[in-house]
């Protein structure tokens, strides 16, 4: 079966992608300041416009804007620098994330916020923290440093 069509046109995008077997991909304070040491890289090479991240243990979600058509270029770099870190790090191999990584265009501003908020209360969902301001691992804690 083919795979499935990706919107790659300039515009809103929820990303996301999780570790194989639902299994963690951040285990300690490092890991999670590599991928966004690696994201902020990517970040700049690709002339993306990031407007709310939050990175759980074993995935990520990403709201980003792109001004070129190379989303699935910039989600990939991203995704394979940070699963050879992991492998290298953690002396393993193999595969790190459970396929590729999802994308969801946003097609209006609405949509846009709602993700936004999703994304931002994602560790509260999950009853990680009471308060968001408590999570360090996503833009809503960025904003309040």
């Amino acid at each position: 079966m083919p795979r499935k069509y990706r919107i790659t046109e300039p515009g809103y995008y929820h990303c996301i992608s999780r570790g194989v077997e639902r299994r963690n991909v951040f285990l300690e304070p490092d890991d999670f300041d590599t991928f966004l040491s690696l994201f902020i890289e990517i970040k700049r090479d690709f002339h993306l416009i990031v407007h709310a991240y939050c990175l759980m243990t074993n995935h990520y979600h990403i709201l980003i804007e792109t001004t070129q058509p190379n989303i699935s270029t910039a989600m990939q770099r991203l995704n394979s620098l940070y699963s050879i870190y992991f492998n290298k790090k953690y002396k393993r191999s193999g595969h790190l994330w459970q396929g590729r990584f999802h994308s969801y265009y946003l097609y209006d501003d609405i949509h846009f916020w709602y993700v936004a908020k999703y994304i931002e209360r994602n560790p509260i969902k999950v009853s990680m923290v009471e308060n968001i301001i408590e999570y360090p691992y996503q833009s809503f804690y960025e904003r309040k440093k």
